[in-house]
Formats: C-alpha cells, sequence, structure tokens
C-alpha cells in the first residue's frame, strides 16, 4: 500500500486462546503485533478489536466453553482482560508499539454523543502513534444488551473511523459456498452480495460468539459504509502483511454503490432496534423518493420505549422495513400527538418543536443491499385516535 490508510483488524477467541488449556498463544500475538507495528511506521492508522477476555477467564471461575452461562462469562471476562491486555503490552514493548485499551457497550456505539465521543478519543490515540485496541465490555453486557460479537463491533468501528480496510482474521482461508469440512466446497474469492451467501455460513467455534454469519454481517455493514473486507486466516507468521502483499488467499468483500453521509452510514448499520413506527404504503412511497419526512398524522402504530433522538425502524403496512431515522419525540411524546391531531404540537407536550415525528433530513432510505430487519409481530401500542 502506497498511501496511507485506516485500517481496523478484529481478531477471534479462537486465534488467542488455546481451545484445550484455554491459554494465551504467544506465538500468533507476536507475529500479529509485528505486522501491526510495521504497519503503523509505514504510515498508516491501526486499530485492533479483539477477542478473548473471556476464553482466557474462564480456568479462574472453573468453567469450560460449553458449560458457562452469562454470569460466569461475565466474571470470566473481568478476569481475562487483564490477561489479554498485559500480553498486548509486553509484545508490543518488544516493538516500540504504544497500546490503549477501549472498552465498549452496544450503548455506547448506539448513542450518538458516546459514538462521537469514542471516536475522538482514536482521532487523538492516532495522532500521538498509539495502538487502540477494543474489545466490548463483556463483564457489563447481557445476552439482549450486546453488540453479540466482535465481528460487528469491528464493523462499527471501521464506520465510525470511516476506514478504508477491515480485515478479519479467523480460523479458516475464508469464505466457501458450503461447510469448508465437505470436499466439494468450492471457496468463494470475492463477494458483492453477502445476502446470496448467508445460507452457507452457518455454525461457530467453541471459544467465540460468532461465525461465519456474523462476519458476512459485518462485511455487509462494512460495505454500507464504504469499507471493504477481507476474511482470511489468523496464521502464525506474518498474519497481515502477507494479505496486503496478496501472498496467500482471503475472501474480498467489495464496496458497491455510493457511500452515504458518515450520519446515515451510522443511521444504517443499527445493532439495537429503539423502536418502531408503521405509516401508509403511500406515505412509505414518498419517504423513499425523497420527498418528505413523517409527521404524527402518517404514523398508524408503533412499537417500543424510546427517546427524543433515538433511531426508529419505519415500516409499510406489509411489513417492509423502508427507512431508518432520527425522532424529534419520545414514544410518550409520540402517542400523544398521534391521538391529537387537533392540537397544536406546542399545546400537547408543552414546548414549541419541529412538528415531525423525524424530519425528512434524518431519514435514511434502505437500498436493496442492506440486510434488512424482520418487522414485529406485534404493535404494542396502536396510536389511532381515540
Amino acid at each position: 500500500m502506497t498511501k496511507k490508510k485506516k485500517i481496523v483488524v478484529k481478531i477471534g477467541s479462537s486465534l488467542l486462546a488455546n481451545e484445550d488449556n484455554l491459554t494465551l498463544r504467544y506465538a500468533f500475538i507476536n507475529g500479529l503485533i509485528s505486522d501491526l507495528a510495521q504497519l503503523q511506521k509505514d504510515g498508516h492508522d491501526i486499530i485492533l478489536t479483539s477477542s478473548g477476555s473471556v476464553a482466557l477467564g474462564l480456568n479462574m471461575v472453573g468453567k469450560r466453553p460449553e458449560d458457562a452461562g452469562i454470569l460466569d462469562k461475565q466474571a470470566a471476562a473481568a478476569c481475562g482482560q487483564p490477561l489479554l491486555m498485559n500480553a498486548y503490552r509486553q509484545v508490543a514493548s518488544e516493538y516500540e508499539l504504544d497500546v490503549a485499551q477501549m472498552l465498549v457497550t452496544v450503548e455506547d456505539m448506539e448513542d450518538r454523543r458516546r459514538f462521537l465521543n469514542i471516536k475522538n478519543t482514536m482521532m487523538k490515540l492516532f495522532e500521538n502513534d498509539i495502538l487502540p485496541i477494543i474489545n466490548e465490555n463483556d463483564s457489563v453486557a447481557t445476552r439482549d444488551l450486546r453488540v453479540g460479537d466482535n465481528d460487528r463491533l469491528s464493523a462499527k468501528v471501521a464506520q465510525m473511523v470511516q476506514a478504508d480496510l477491515l480485515i478479519i482474521l479467523t480460523s479458516v482461508e475464508g469464505l466457501y459456498d458450503r461447510d469448508p469440512s465437505d470436499p466439494d466446497a468450492k471457496f468463494i474469492s470475492e463477494v458483492e452480495d453477502v445476502s446470496e451467501h448467508l445460507e452457507s455460513t452457518t455454525g461457530i467455534s467453541d471459544l467465540g460468539s460468532g461465525g461465519m454469519l456474523t462476519k458476512m454481517l459485518a462485511a455487509n455493514m462494512a460495505q454500507n459504509a464504504g469499507v471493504e473486507t477481507i476474511i482470511a486466516e489468523g496464521i502464525i507468521e506474518r498474519p497481515l502483511i502477507s494479505l496486503l502483499n496478496n501472498e496467500r488467499r482471503y475472501t474480498r468483500c467489495l464496496v458497491t454503490g455510493e457511500t452515504a453521509s458518515p450520519l446515515k452510514i451510522w443511521l444504517s448499520n443499527r445493532l439495537q432496534v429503539s423502536g418502531t413506527l408503521v405509516v401508509s404504503n403511500a406515505l412509505a412511497e414518498a419517504v423513499v423518493a425523497g420527498d418528505c419526512g413523517i409527521s404524527r398524522a402518517d404514523v398508524i402504530s408503533m412499537q417500543g420505549e424510546f427517546s427524543k433522538g433515538d433511531v426508529l425502524h419505519v415500516y409499510n403496512e406489509d411489513g417492509v422495513e423502508v427507512a431508518r431515522g432520527l425522532t424529534n419525540f419520545s414514544s410518550e411524546e409520540t402517542m400523544l400527538l398521534a391521538r391529537n391531531l387537533d392540537m397544536p404540537v406546542e399545546s400537547v407536550i408543552g414546548y414549541k418543536t419541529k412538528s415531525d415525528v423525524i424530519g425528512a433530513e434524518n431519514i435514511l432510505v434502505l437500498e436493496e443491499n442492506h440486510l434488512l430487519l424482520d418487522a414485529p409481530e406485534e404493535d404494542q401500542k396502536l396510536v389511532v385516535p381515540v
């Protein structure tokens, strides 16, 4: 690579921890840090998103991956994170590479202000030639409130810093059209439409929380943010440099179409649903055409408890998600406004503000390349005037 790039590298637990005794694989860490240090010396900005804290802490809480519950994993994460960071720090010091730790939760990534604060911190670390090492804060995350896996976390980070490249290292060479153990499995070197390959990506490792499916979901998120993704095997010697020099095979997920603004990219790649709105098919078509926002009179039904500034998912009457946008009102305010259409907004909620529930400037229309979310089975709150 001849020009300066922002590169996000994701490492899975199976590469960092020995599967039998759950101890660190120092040989891999040494090869990884050697490459990261070289890339930084070459002028690139590098971010490492690293799993491993849970796997490394399980011995201390007396559990195996297959029988550990959520509380066991939270405790294991608290035990394993210092072990992981100490290993990174020790090896990095041999290569004169400074490292910093950042632990995040799903709320940090979904809240706009926290999202920007994390981004600003990383930019400052870049200025000082410090490698950010990011992990989900597994000691406080739960099964319902978590990024879900570090594959998608790495894609969110790549989106955040407007990276040029996301590299996901795993235990296989890349994507196959079926289970790699099948002798007839064919290697796929290039992907344009991630959705075409989701059926062939089942299965996860014993140590990790995600398999090839989550890697493809991450690649889709990265694609929509204008970031190319490489999925490859995490070998011990030159795991990154060998890829960038095209010395071995890997799967490349290409960027397709035009890249939206940073705000709209953030809107598109949601990991948690704050709330949903259902609008008429006619209004949905107008939103898709970019002709309007969504007023209180347009809302047929809504679901979820949300606050002003949250991202809502917008569905048409057929249950198809058409857009996502920032709401100007809480769920309670939206309910009151929709049930009192004949009253001015100020009279209903007690202060003067924009009248649209979601303004046209804060709506992202979802394109065909976005993986959509299924509509809720039932709407919890009907907002038909009473």
